[in-house]
């Protein structure tokens, strides 16, 4: 661990610290064949495997190819869940590990990977040495990637068979120290909403702008209104986003186009102001293609919503990650983050808390410091046993014998 550390070891760290070198290899081998969203069968199958043999009882086929590991012991009538993502990227990798991906244009350049090890190794502590009396849900979820995973297997029932009084998960973050433990009650994560805007207006020659009614002219007023909705109508205290990543129109220097369409990244970290972005993007759109002379079409896709840590099960978070590695290596109330998480879901239907560990800062050997998303990024498998000490003692503490 790079970051600062108490003189102590916890005995929990020091008992995962012995298994570590199992599940790196367990991580390292999802790393290598990484699967795409819904497509998560090899690493389902992994997992399964490995809980099913610690005793756990596993139902599959919770969103597709997510699964449930369930373990119950003592009288105990608390329940707590722990999820873990396991879907990859269609990015083609770039790290030249010995373990890279051998699935062509598939990655794990998100640590989803590393998430899925951490957990199963604190889902063997937990059956073989974990003293708790309750009942452990372990979540392996699919397809957290834009896809919705969270919400397809709570619609098959997730919360219904396996309720849960808490839950929680865990992400890496690169920039932050190696194994540092970052909370944050509240709004943590950015709601993410998509919109696609379609302009139809009368196609001409270039030459002849006059008998035409310009798409192009009309769209290009429209991306520079668009950002005075941020500037003009949301409280200069609240964080909103408003980004058009496509402008597709045209083919020819000399055509003025029919059609316009153009693509918009919506995000906000507070209910309120994420519906107060969707009301003044359409009158806005509707007002300014109406000046212009053209048509608009607005399709508007909600999507992740904002995820938002309860305060209670953030600070019993809070108290389990300093007791495990110090109060200098957790951060209390780290920043939010304008990136967004399916997990959100989960917490609308249950309390909990979605933390971060750090991944790595670029100190040292420079190892984890890459960003997600990146083709040259690598889960830190220092993090193994940090993770899955922190979730064995999370259980334990929260389901005490």
């Amino acid at each position: 661990m790079n970051a600062p550390r108490d003189a102590f070891m916890h005995d929990k760290l020091q008992a995962l610290q012995t298994d570590a070198d199992e599940f790196i290899a367990v991580r390292r081998d999802i790393h290598k064949h990484p699967e795409m969203g819904y497509k998560e069968y090899r690493t389902s199958d992994l997992v399964a495997e490995q809980l099913s043999a610690w005793g756990y009882q596993v139902e599959r086929g919770l969103g597709g190819t997510g699964l449930v590991g369930q373990l119950k012991r003592g009288s105990g009538s608390k329940s707590i869940g722990i999820r873990a993502d396991m879907d990859a990227l269609p990015i083609d990798e770039a790290t030249g590990l010995a373990y890279a991906s051998c699935n062509t244009g598939i990655m794990h350049a998100c640590g989803h990977d590393g998430h899925t090890a951490m957990l199963l190794a604190a889902a063997k502590h937990i059956a073989q040495k974990g003293q708790f009396s309750g009942t452990v849900n372990l979540i392996f979820q699919p397809a957290e990637e834009g896809l919705g995973g969270a919400v397809k297997m709570m619609e098959d029932g997730l919360f219904t068979k396996y309720p849960c009084d808490a839950i929680f998960a865990m992400h890496n973050m690169p920039s932050h120290p190696q194994g540092q433990l970052v909370f944050r009650d509240g709004p943590a994560m950015a709601s993410s909403d998509n919109v696609t805007i379609t302009l139809e207006g009368v196609g001409g020659h270039g030459a002849m702008p006059h008998k035409a009614v310009d798409t192009i002219v009309a769209g290009s007023a429209m991306v520079m209104a668009l950002q005075t909705i941020v500037s003009r109508n949301v409280d200069p205290l609240h964080m909103a986003v408003i980004t058009v990543g496509a402008f597709n129109a045209g083919m020819a220097n000399n055509v003025i186009p029919q059609t316009c369409t153009l693509k918009l990244s919506v995000r906000s970290l507070d209910r309120g102001v994420r519906q107060l972005l969707e009301v003044r993007i359409k009158e806005l759109v509707h007002a300014q293609a109406q000046s212009y002379g053209v048509t608009a079409h607005i399709d508007y896709q909600r999507g992740y919503a904002v995820l938002v840590n309860t305060l209670a099960e953030t600070d019993f978070a809070r108290s389990v990650g300093a007791e495990l590695v110090g109060e200098a290596n957790i951060t209390r109330q780290g920043l939010a983050l304008t990136g967004s998480e399916d997990f959100a879901f989960m917490l609308e239907k249950v309390p909990g808390c979605y933390l971060l560990i750090g991944n790595g800062d670029g100190s040292g050997d420079g190892h984890g410091a890459c960003m997600v998303h990146n083709p040259g990024y690598d889960f830190n498998d220092g993090n193994v046993a940090i993770g899955s000490a922190y979730w064995s003692l999370l259980v334990e503490r929260f389901l005490p014998a």
